[in-house]
């Protein structure tokens, strides 16, 4: 066990007891148990001295024995409609990859941006992106990377051996694939877990809802300029490839799509399900106005598609569905636990009057609201570079609901670009599964994805702080 580990396993529940039994207050009476649990959980989650899904539990114990909330109240947040809206999304992206659908729509993505070196990394980025819209951004990146590297091997094969240019364009692929995966997610509801988590945290406590179209009216556009911001950073002007040549390419992802044969009846009616599932989430309002009495939500429409998956047989003689039960033993209950810690968290400091003090000490503060906005987005950002952007997004958003109260703002104006930050980490592997595994490559060295990933997530602050000004009071 690292060092590391070892002191925050230690230093969790000993800052908890100091902090319980301080002989004065911090903030009140009530708050200050919740200042104890939160730091507890920020301990262990910043050290991972136990996996953050376990750290998610604690606010199950310790609120209802501080009394702070009963245990019901706490455990509700466990099952709140958010968590399903999760689950499904998780059982859906299962179904695309157990019967490889999500491999196919990547090659054919590759295949249909061309086979130039430039359009290859753009290949590669624009199918990473698209399928960390609705897969985890772990599994996007893991389905890219053999194909990726089968082209690379190419050039590390050819004639003139591993020239510049060919580590260039190496280090543009890996690192494309890493950065899109990352940006791709921020486009949908269910595409990063921070994103629920927002949405969790609104309905729970704000009673504010944003739908799934509602999101992507936001999340797309930021998430396919990010995607194109990385590509031309990459490839014109960090990584540049030029006079780079070759069209085995086109052979390798031609390979790879014979390998997968013809489409099968299993992945067709997957894609169905999956096509039913999108067109319900984007028309669920103009739905409900028609049929005013159905009531759809996000979280049945994700439940619909998990139960049509398991539910719907794809050959009754032999009893052969889709996905089954045994199949789950690979979706991310962690996460789901994770967003249920969160939102009790966010409800214990709600309830301990918390986020009411730190909306009143910024409303009798003289601050200006751009200069808080860039620095909260900053921040986030920068501080998601060494920790969970799900953990950092649980603790710090009823904190940045409490300053947007302050500045006599709405909330959401706050809330989504730094939710949205939390997701912008490009510098360091550690930050996301993305870029540990193109670091795992061994074509990416920590300089050189601290170096462009710093430029990057400059950028990315700045593009939120225009999104905070100009695009949000739009659209909400």
């Amino acid at each position: 066990m690292e060092l590391s580990k070892k002191i925050g396993l230690i230093l969790g529940p000993i800052a908890f007891f100091i902090l319980t039994n301080l002989p004065f207050e911090l903030v009140s009476a009530k708050g200050d148990p919740v200042i104890a649990v939160a730091t507890w959980m920020l301990i262990w989650w910043i050290t991972e001295a136990v996996s953050i899904s376990v750290t998610a539990l604690l606010p199950l114990l310790l609120l209802p024995i501080l009394k702070i909330l009963p245990i019901a109240e706490v455990g509700a947040n466990y099952g709140s409609p958010i968590v399903f809206l999760f689950f499904g999304g998780f059982v859906m992206a299962l179904a695309l990859e157990k019967v490889n659908l999500h491999r196919r729509i990547a090659l054919n993505i590759i295949r249909l941006t061309g086979t130039t070196p430039n359009k290859v990394v753009l290949g590669f980025m624009i199918a990473t992106g698209s399928l960390s819209m609705w897969i985890s951004n772990t599994a996007s990146t893991v389905v890219m990377l053999p194909i990726a590297l089968s082209v690379i091997n190419l050039l590390v094969d050819d004639a003139d051996g591993f020239t510049k240019n060919d580590q260039n364009f190496a280090l543009s692929v890996m690192l494309g694939i890493a950065f899109s995966a990352n940006s791709g997610g921020i486009a949908t509801v269910i595409g990063t877990p921070p994103n629920s988590v927002l949405i969790g945290l609104l309905e729970n406590e704000y009673n504010t809802e944003i739908s799934f179209l509602k999101w992507m009216t936001i999340g797309f556009p930021f998430a396919v300029i990010m995607i194109g911001i990385c590509y031309l950073v990459l490839v014109k002007w960090m990584f540049p490839n030029r006079d780079l040549k070759f069209n085995a390419s086109k052979d390798v992802i031609h390979a790879e799509l014979e390998k997968l044969g013809p489409t099968s009846g299993k992945e067709k009616m997957v894609l169905v399900i999956f096509g039913i599932t999108v067109f319900l989430w984007i028309f669920r309002t103009l739905i409900n106005t028609i049929f005013p009495k159905l009531g759809l939500t996000d979280t049945m429409i994700s439940i619909f598609a998990a139960i049509a998956l398991f539910g719907i047989p794809y050959n009754i003689k032999k009893g052969d569905f889709i996905i089954e039960w045994k199949d789950t033993s690979r979706l991310a209950w962690g996460i789901l636990i994770l967003f249920g810690g969160g939102l009790a968290l966010a409800e214990g400091m709600s309830s301990s009057g918390i986020v009411d003090m730190v909306a009143n000490a910024i409303a009798e503060s003289q601050i200006s609201v751009l200069l808080t906005a860039g620095l909260l987005i900053f921040l986030m950002l920068f501080m998601t570079e060494l920790m969970s952007n799900v953990a950092l997004v649980a603790v710090l958003a009823p904190v940045v609901a409490g300053i947007a109260i302050g500045l006599d703002i709405p909330i959401l104006y706050l809330l989504i670009p730094v939710t949205i930050a939390s997701s912008c980490a490009f510098m360091l592997p550690m930050a996301t599964p993305p870029n540990a595994i193109v670091f795992a490559s061994g074509y990416v060295k920590i300089p050189q994805m601290a170096r462009v990933g710093f430029i990057l997530n400059l950028i990315a602050v700045v593009l939120l702080i225009l999104v905070f000004k100009f695009v949000i009071p739009l659209l909400f």
